[in-house]
This record gives C-alpha cells, sequence and structure tokens, in this order.
C-alpha cells in the first residue's frame, strides 16, 4: 500500500474504514450502540469532508489501488510545534502489516516545524497503546475528555519529533 492524501472521492471508503474498525476495536469497551453513535457522529461524510480543506492538517489514506486499507488524520495545535494525531486507523485485515507505521512517518514528515506529535489513546485499547510504545511515544498525562467533547477518558502520549 502506498500513502497519499485523501480526496473527496475516498471518503466513502474511509467511513467504511472506520465503522469497521471502531466496531472491532471498542464495541467491547464501549457497546456496539455507543459506537454506532459515535461513527454516525464523528466519522459522517460531513465530518470527514470538513477535514479535507482544515488548515495546518494532513488527511493521508493508505491506498493498493483496490482498497484503502488505513488512514490517518493530524493537524497542527494552538502551538505550531504540537500536532495532534487525531486519527490513525487501520482496518483489521490489513493490520500488523507496516500501514499504520507508514501513515505515521508520513504525518511525522509533513509537519517538519512540530517537535512534538501528541495522540489519545483509550486506556483500554491495548494494541493502539503498544503500537504507539514501540514507535517512540512516551506517557504524557491523560483526558477525561478524548477529543474534546466525547466525555471518554484517554491516556496521552507524546513523541518528540526533529
Amino acid at each position: 500500500m502506498f500513502v497519499r492524501t485523501a480526496g473527496e472521492r475516498d471518503l466513502a471508503a474511509i467511513r467504511a474504514l472506520l465503522v469497521e474498525t471502531w466496531h472491532a476495536t471498542y464495541d467491547a469497551i464501549y457497546g456496539v450502540e455507543r459506537v454506532r453513535e459515535i461513527t454516525d457522529d464523528w466519522h459522517s461524510i460531513a465530518s470527514l469532508k470538513a477535514r479535507l480543506t482544515r488548515p495546518n492538517s494532513e488527511f493521508l489514506v493508505a491506498d493498493d489501488g483496490k482498497r484503502i486499507g488505513g488512514m490517518a488524520f493530524a493537524a497542527a495545535t494552538t502551538d505550531a510545534k504540537i500536532v495532534l494525531l487525531n486519527q490513525l486507523y487501520v482496518l483489521p485485515a490489513c493490520q500488523r502489516q507496516g500501514i499504520g507505521q507508514a501513515l505515521l512517518e508520513e504525518v511525522e514528515a509533513s509537519f517538519p516545524e512540530a517537535n512534538t506529535l501528541r495522540v489519545e489513546v483509550e486506556e483500554a485499547n491495548a494494541p493502539a497503546v503498544a503500537f504507539y510504545l514501540s514507535n517512540g511515544f512516551l506517557a504524557a498525562g491523560s483526558t477525561a475528555d478524548c477529543g474534546g467533547g466525547s466525555g471518554l477518558p484517554a491516556l496521552i502520549f507524546e513523541k518528540p519529533l526533529g
């Protein structure tokens, strides 16, 4: 798979990837209905489309020409030195093939002025916690409101860049 910038034609496939991945990852944590509510809101076509034109951001997909196997979205915070990795998801069938790492590397390269990459991770999502720790992230605290507005607790990890 190759990593490229997402476009409007990718949004339906990205939404399908997010819905599948969220159910596979979070149904056992939050329950099917809560996951449906979250994906209907956060991963609607309108929400995804708004990210395509967000300033100081990068919206990426991993594509093999037949399907999109992963996606990532990151944006600079009010402090341009800190970038928040809002999303990095890989289809369950495509995991453990280096796609997440390729997306992460492209995000890092997309913000040359940044010195910190931050991510919020559900504590019960052990595979994600392990992924970030193995890719140079360090524990930096926690939040009671993952993503701002969810009311879901999360761990915060940061990776020094540069």
